[in-house]
């Protein structure tokens, strides 16, 4: 009993520490994130000395408005109308995968991506689905949907070591996000479904056609009118 006393309050701890840590990335800087951490860890258990997980924060008026739009295009297109969870996304994926016979393969919102990214782990596990899908709700009660592309943009991995929407502008395009232009933006976003697979400096046939798709999806949403409608 005295265990699961001191169990439960470690517990709570632990919620009270994450959910003030919530409150405070609502206006604050980030400054790195688990899969950062979780990535640098990793290097080094390989003896990897030279790999440097990090990332340069920029606030929103720091990011291109198309970068918003692309990742909004390619990731979530019902990013402003959902609290966290596409359920019609969902239903389909899962339709899909019970066909294949394949599990663990989700329809992740922006929101979740974020909360995956910030707090969790990489890679599948039904533990780590859970406890995202628990956080993720409350992110979106105090976050506002801004903040979140903000936050995702600042710490979502564009490829090897390269965290971040200002570091992979500068590392690939020599320039700041503020300047990236829709192709920039969309050939950015087309990558993030796995930047270890598909790369920005070194483009496949694949990751091109899914640019000029992002694209095209940009001007059927409406373009920046599209972010000024939904307050983004």
């Amino acid at each position: 009993m005295v265990l699961v006393r001191k169990l439960k309050k470690l517990l709570i701890i632990l919620i009270a520490l994450w959910l003030l840590t919530v409150v405070l990335f609502s206006f604050l800087p980030v400054p790195f994130s688990a899969v950062m951490v979780q990535r640098q860890i990793s290097a080094w258990s390989e003896f990897d000395f030279s790999y440097v997980s990090h990332s340069t924060w920029v606030s929103e008026k720091e990011i291109a408005s198309v970068m918003y739009l692309a990742v909004i295009a390619s990731e979530d297109q019902n990013f402003p109308k959902h609290w966290g969870f596409d359920f019609d996304a969902i239903e389909k994926v899962f339709k899909k995968n019970h066909n294949n016979g394949k599990t663990l393969r989700g329809a992740s919102t922006i929101s979740q991506q974020t909360v995956k990214n910030l707090f969790l782990w990489d890679g599948r596990s039904w533990i780590r689905k859970g406890l995202e899908t628990g956080m993720t709700p409350v992110v979106e009660l105090i976050w506002s949907k801004k903040r979140i592309l903000t936050v995702y943009l600042n710490i979502v991995e564009f490829g090897d070591g390269i965290f971040g929407v200002e570091q992979a502008s500068q590392y690939y395009f020599r320039k700041p996000a503020k300047q990236l232009t829709s192709h920039e933006a969309a050939l950015l976003a087309a990558v993030l479904p796995n930047p270890h697979i598909y790369h920005v400096n070194k483009p496949s046939a694949y990751t091109l056609k899914r640019q000029q798709w992002i694209l095209n999806q940009m001007r059927l949403m409406g373009g920046i009118a599209f972010l000024k409608k939904n307050n983004l």
